[in-house]
């Protein structure tokens, strides 16, 4: 996600007093890449451009609000399942158990996951977890084999992402 651009109040005094001032050009130039990029002004079709660009700056607050929440429940739950890692006293059994604990929390945190749909999840625990062959899930799902590869490579991606978080949390 690209860095929200700092707005001095100097700068919207100076937009919101006059509408042809020089500053706009400014204030363009700051947020086009951001939030311009398909705008197309249309007033009978979507309203004043003012609750559009309002509307893009709730979704991104909300979005680092939503981020900030996920990113404090994964410390919590690597803090109450006991995470601590020391590079100075890491021995090879210490590295894999921290590994498995690491991927333990990561699995619990993606099948917790409600963005993540329970036939997603159901696909992953019987391919990955328990071995069942693809041509298997895929008959019971009554789906295409390449279907159940998709879903499977999708949690992975996902459960990825979490193991990142987690490791960066522990390593911070």
């Amino acid at each position: 996600m690209a860095e929200i651009p700092t707005t001095s109040t100097t700068l919207l005094r100076d937009i919101a007093q006059d509408s042809q001032h020089v500053r706009w050009n400014e204030f363009v130039a700051r947020y086009r890449c951001g939030i311009l990029p398909n705008y197309a002004y249309d007033p009978d079709e979507k309203g004043h451009f003012r609750n559009y660009l309002t509307g893009i700056l709730r979704n991104k607050a909300l979005r680092v609000l939503r981020n900030r929440e996920r990113d404090e429940g994964l410390r919590a739950d690597y803090a109450a399942a006991g995470g601590t890692r020391s590079c100075a006293s890491a021995t090879p059994a210490a590295d894999q158990s921290y590994r498995e604990s690491i991927f333990e929390l990561a699995l619990s945190r993606f099948l917790a996951d409600d963005s993540v749909a329970d036939r997603t999840k159901r696909i992953f625990e019987r391919t990955a977890l328990n071995g069942e062959s693809p041509e298997a899930v895929a008959a019971s799902f009554k789906m295409a084999r390449h279907a159940v590869d998709q879903a499977k490579s999708r949690a992975m991606s996902r459960l990825r992402e979490i193991v990142k978080d987690l490791e960066t949390i522990a390593d911070g």
